[in-house]
């Protein structure tokens, strides 16, 4: 969505706000500052990761929303699942911390670095063929 379409989403105030701190924000709030598509929060929401309050149609996030869109980027940039993502979050819930972070085991970093490391050399083989054929085509024109 670009800014303009964002721009009609007005900053909501501390009063009435709930989570730690008192800060409450609204999609297009939170949409700008990590740099995701309001379609991206609302398939969130969708998908039970984000539980936002509803103020009529508006969504109103507290600080906790924020901190677990927090933890579900960073989760994806280390390529986990949704899937994945929620399980790890479920389990922060039943834990004491005030908010979400992103717990892995030793095992879960290893077959995670095993899994990409297995991305990396397929991806770098399909460049090497790609680049290739592109040479060969490039001789032939």
């Amino acid at each position: 969505m670009d800014k303009e379409a964002l721009g009609h989403y007005s900053v909501v105030s501390d009063a009435g706000a709930v989570g730690e701190g008192g800060k409450s924000y609204t999609i297009g709030d939170l949409a700008r500052e990590f740099g995701v598509t309001l379609r991206t929060l609302r398939f969130y929401e969708d998908r039970g990761l984000l539980s936002p309050r509803r103020d009529g149609t508006a969504r109103i996030y507290d600080a906790r929303d924020r901190d677990r869109l927090s933890v579900i980027l960073k989760g994806k940039q280390l390529g986990f699942t949704l899937t994945e993502i929620r399980a790890m979050l479920a389990e922060e819930r039943m834990g004491d911390g005030p908010s979400a972070k992103l717990k892995l085991s030793l095992d879960q970093i290893d077959d995670q670095i095993t899994h990409l490391e297995q991305q990396k050399a397929e991806i770098e083989e399909a460049l090497v063929e790609l680049r290739t054929r592109r040479a060969g085509m490039a001789v032939a024109a």
